[in-house]
């Protein structure tokens, strides 16, 4: 007897599964398996962004992709890359490899995260907060996992079972993936009918790129993903360089932090779509800033677990209400288009954090660019809700 499952949580199985083989392919293992190659530190950041950078030119054709083919589809592209990409590590002997596999890989996430979001927005007007931070938290299960089990599987500067692994759970999620009933066209459908709205579909792309609130958000949460690119590469290299934290301590540490952000996502989502999105993205802003300013200066364990997982809760309340504010302010026609944007500017973040925080560091020294990093968020975030009241003044959350 087969067993049905709903495709939303057919979507967060493969998300989940999807996202903990991207994780553990870099935290902590990317940083470490860099530095094992003898790249210098000023250099790794550069090699951490690649997948990311990819980010920056992928999503929003890949949004769009999936409001033109629909949604399965272009998730189904995405998912055999997370199959296929983590063997591939297994055969690299020079950095320059790394590097064209890092871009490879980096299609995976640069599609799948805006499709996928935009997937659960289709379906949920009511509470679309809380089911996409569902959806969030589900993958986000698979990132706290991810460091732990990465850690575990790291010996020495030998590498090939983390990456296995990988790729055992990347087969898993397009195995998921096959068995989802999600639509094939959108609202934007394919053949004839698509040619005849293809003008509100053209002018509903510009107003997304018009847009100062889709845009301001986008930026919001790049610079939220900044901080997250600074301390998932130089943390682990700071805590075993400077400190001789083992990989397996931590692995545990990174694991509280994405626990952190799992468990009170779907809370800061709820909370979003009761008290509004600015509020709680200012507010997890000023969290993430604070905790990520503050991490170089302690070398007690305790202290550093507390610390981290902080800011996975500040990360959480960001981003909780990051995707769904976008959502709130798109076109049902072009909702894809628009999750897209704000994934590609995401990864402008997650791209500048590492290659930013790298040249800070070789310029002057780790507590010093934390510091540097941990205001500046604070400062744009105090900005973004000056900015952004009266465009929430006008947002009818549900």
């Amino acid at each position: 007897m087969r067993i049905k499952v709903s495709p939303f949580i057919l979507l967060c199985i493969m998300g989940g599964l999807a996202i903990f083989s991207s994780t553990m392919s870099k935290n902590p293992a990317l940083p470490l398996f860099i530095r094992s190659m003898g790249v210098p530190v000023s250099t790794v950041g550069f090699i951490a962004a690649a997948s990311t950078v990819v980010g920056i030119i992928v999503s929003i054709p890949a949004g769009i992709l999936s409001d033109i083919i629909g949604r399965r589809r272009v998730i189904l592209m995405s998912m055999v890359v997370f199959a296929t990409a983590p063997f591939l590590y297994l055969i690299i002997s020079a950095p320059w490899q790394l590097v064209l596999v890092r871009i490879y890989h980096g299609l995976a996430t640069a599609i799948l995260g805006p499709v996928a979001m935009a997937a659960v927005a289709d379906t949920y007007e009511k509470g679309r907060g809380e089911r996409m931070a569902w959806y969030s938290s589900a993958t986000m299960v698979g990132r706290f996992i991810a460091p732990l089990v990465g850690g575990l599987l790291i010996f020495g500067n030998n590498f090939h079972w983390v990456y296995l692994a990988d790729g055992f759970a990347g087969v898993l999620a397009l195995i998921a993936a096959l068995r989802l009933p999600i639509s094939t066209t959108t609202s934007a459908t394919t053949g004839e009918a698509f040619k005849k709205q293809r003008g509100k579909y053209k002018d509903d792309l510009l107003f997304i790129f018009r847009h100062r609130g889709i845009l301001a958000t986008s930026g919001i949460e790049a610079v939220q993903y900044f901080a997250y690119g600074c301390v998932e590469t130089f943390l682990p290299i700071f805590l075993k360089e400077k400190l001789g934290y083992t990989t397996w301590e931590i692995g545990i540490l990174f694991t509280a932090q994405i626990l952190a952000a799992t468990l009170t996502k779907p809370i800061m989502g709820r909370l979003s779509d009761r008290y509004g999105r600015v509020p709680m993205i200012s507010a997890g802003l000023v969290l993430g800033g604070v905790t990520t300013g503050l991490l170089m200066f302690s070398t007690n364990y305790v202290e550093l677990l507390v610390l981290i997982a902080l800011f996975g809760l500040g990360l959480a309340t960001v981003t909780a209400s990051t995707s769904a504010l976008v959502a709130d302010l798109s076109r049902a026609y072009s909702r894809g288009g628009a999750m897209g944007i704000l994934s590609s500017i995401m990864d402008v973040g997650q791209s500048g954090g590492p290659i930013i925080t790298g040249i800070l560091i070789s310029a002057f020294n780790y507590k010093t660019a934390f510091g540097v990093v941990g205001i500046a968020i604070i400062v744009i975030s105090l900005v973004y809700g000056l900015g952004m009241r009266q465009i929430a003044s006008r947002i009818k959350t549900s």
